[in-house]
């Protein structure tokens, strides 16, 4: 995940403020992701110790939503108004591109309302599994985000009708 976000930031840092931006909110989750992937993977013979702590989720749960909502409300959006104020309207691979990403987005909000609100006593046996999952849907998403990236670019390179 590391490796790839290296690659995307040095490809595309720099080029807009909009990506800029998307690209450090996404270090940041990747940021928190690593920060909770990095403690022990418990079993019941562990002490709790390894776990994260009700904090640690509620932050990193987040950093989920917030990156969620900056794609979704934010990011999005403005290259929709770009895409409008140049004429240019989406092609089916873009909006087939978009829904990969809108398909990750349920997955994601589901591990948000399982764990942010996560106490002290609450039972984490499927924490290990479901930070997996988490992560694997994580990294589908940069993906399909980054080739997203690649299209609005070159979209945006050519203008309408050239």
């Amino acid at each position: 995940m590391l490796n790839k976000f290296k690659k995307t930031q040095e490809q595309w840092g720099g080029s807009n403020e909009v990506i800029d931006h998307w690209l450090d909110t996404r270090q940041s989750l990747i940021i928190e992701y690593c920060k909770l992937a990095a403690l022990k993977p418990c079993s019941s013979k562990q002490a709790l110790s390894s776990l994260p702590t009700p904090a640690e989720l509620q932050n990193f749960c987040q950093h989920v939503v917030d990156y969620i909502s900056e794609g979704h409300f934010k990011i999005y959006d403005m290259v929709m108004g770009k895409w409008s104020a140049t004429g240019f309207e989406a092609t089916d691979e873009i909006n087939s591109t978009y829904s990969q990403i809108v398909a990750t987005t349920e997955p994601l909000l589901d591990f948000t309302d399982k764990y942010a609100a996560i106490d002290e006593d609450d039972d984490l046996e499927a924490f290990d599994s479901d930070l997996s999952l988490i992560g694997e849907t994580i990294e589908a998403r940069f993906e399909v985000e980054d080739h997203l990236i690649q299209l609005i670019a070159d979209s945006l390179a050519v203008p309408p009708g050239a």
